[in-house]
């Protein structure tokens, strides 16, 4: 039985879907006006191995996954640039779209846009005037009235009255409580807008998720997920409006991933310490940046520096270590030996499912890989054939296929493993004449030009990264 940790009521529950082996899952997308950064990518990452897992489990998973294509940042943004906003917004959503193609994430089952629900949003804004949630203000703005809903701040575990202590309206802002939020924002001069029954003018931020959420995936949905910087006040305001609007409970589970720091600090545009999905991308392989959010708990920070990248490196070599063929000499393993590594994948598959099952462990699930890796490698040690290795490199591709990783191994080009390969003939020349100092020459050229080489027996075999 698979448990989650419930944001909402602070503890593991077991997951129970509202239809059999059918999970609605929306996600918190990207506000589109800038390219992504790695921060972005984390999030992303989580979902996508939630998603793969509940299907290896065997569940149908419909993921949703909007695009916010219309938000102050992106006026700005395009105003800079002297584009249309709309323009833009799917300029950069292109973009995202192919960020998350190179990092092996799978698209998702449908990805809104803002610009694209508008009809449904005003529908939804009418509906909450009419149950009295909401009220439109005389400057035609229109505000979701925190006081209609006596569990505003359960999410946040927060107290309306504790927040109103801190809180103050703003000049030109009609609020009846400081702590109403905005759904329908006048339309200043110049900006991009939509007519209303208030007037000209575009959407607050929060009614934007439960629109698209309610259109593509209906009244109530298994889970919701997103960073944990979305709690307050995004997820506590899309609880409140949702739920004045249906009268029912809004999502079963919440799930939020921890924030990726760089130097302590949360990496945003807005602190100008962000590295780019393509930066990244550019200097390291996509699984890297994978194995950096498997090898930590979802809900923790995520440290992003080059140790912490190294190491993720050195992971997935250990992986992509054990896929690799017999000697061509193997002999092959005993009856008994060869039967120990065939039961071993199977204690692997079951020690893997466990640790996953309770909310996504994915150290845990690892470090039975591992055990896994370390198996594979002592049999061709002990001389295990390509069949005798088969079941168990079977069952890592899998297991490691079940959390996105790809494992490929490095590639050079015709003309560079050319090069590589007269190096090596030299070397092993320069160590038949025991020429030592020379042979080391070209072992460490090999190795600054990215080549891993390994002697044995029967030569000497290399390999790119």
């Amino acid at each position: 039985m698979i448990r989650l940790y419930n944001t909402l009521t602070r503890k593991k529950e077991e997951f129970q879907t509202l239809e059999p082996n059918l999970v609605k899952l929306y996600v918190c997308g990207v506000t589109v006006y800038n390219d992504a950064h790695v921060g972005h990518a984390m999030s992303a990452l989580v979902f996508d191995i939630v998603r793969r897992y509940l299907e290896y489990r065997g569940y149908t998973v419909n993921h949703v996954m909007n695009y916010t294509d219309v938000d102050d940042k992106i006026i700005r943004r395009a105003s800079e640039l002297g584009e249309e906003p709309l323009a833009l917004s799917q300029r950069y959503i292109e973009d995202y779209d192919n960020d998350l193609k190179n990092l092996n994430i799978l698209p998702a089952t449908s990805n809104p846009q803002v610009s694209k629900t508008m009809p449904l949003i005003i529908e939804f804004i009418q509906g909450l005037i009419q149950k009295e949630a909401a009220y439109a203000a005389p400057n035609g703005d229109v505000y979701f009235s925190v006081s209609s809903d006596d569990d505003y701040g359960k999410l946040s575990n927060r107290k309306l009255d504790d927040m109103h202590a801190g809180a103050r309206i703003e000049i030109g802002e009609s609020k009846d409580h400081p702590m109403d939020f905005a759904l329908w924002k006048a339309a200043k001069p110049g900006e991009i807008s939509w007519d209303s029954p208030w007037g000209k003018g575009r959407p607050g931020w929060h009614i934007e998720c439960s629109a698209m959420n309610l259109a593509e995936l209906g009244e109530q949905i298994d889970i919701h997920g997103g960073g944990n910087d979305l709690i307050f006040p995004h997820h506590e305001n899309e609880i409140a409006q949702t739920e004045s609007y249906t009268g029912k409970q809004f999502s079963r589970y919440w799930i939020h991933n921890g924030m990726l720091q760089l130097g302590g600090e949360k990496m945003s545009k807005s602190l100008g310490n962000m590295v780019t999905i393509k930066d990244f991308l550019a200097q390291r392989d996509a699984d890297v940046m994978r194995m950096l959010v498997l090898n930590g708990n979802y809900r923790a920070p995520l440290i992003f520096n080059e140790e912490t990248q190294d190491a993720a490196e050195k992971s997935l070599e250990r992986l992509k270590a054990a896929l690799r063929p017999a000697s061509s000499s193997s002999d092959g393993l005993s009856a008994e030996a060869a039967s120990a590594l065939t039961a071993q994948s199977g204690f692997t598959k079951e020690s893997f499912v466990n640790a996953m099952d309770d909310d996504f462990n994915t150290p845990l699930a690892l470090a039975a890989l591992y055990e896994l890796v370390k198996a594979i490698n002592t049999a061709r040690d002990n001389g295990a054939n390509d069949g005798q290795l088969k079941i168990a490199q079977d069952t890592l591709r899998e297991l490691t296929g079940v959390l996105g990783l790809q494992l490929k191994e490095k590639q050079g080009s015709s003309e560079a493993d050319a090069e590589v390969e007269a190096l090596i003939a030299e070397r092993n020349e320069a160590r038949k004449q025991k020429q030592w100092a020379r042979s080391d020459e070209l072992r460490d050229q090999l190795k600054n030009m990215g080549v891993t080489i390994e002697d044995s027996k029967d030569g000497t075999k290399w390999r790119w990264g």
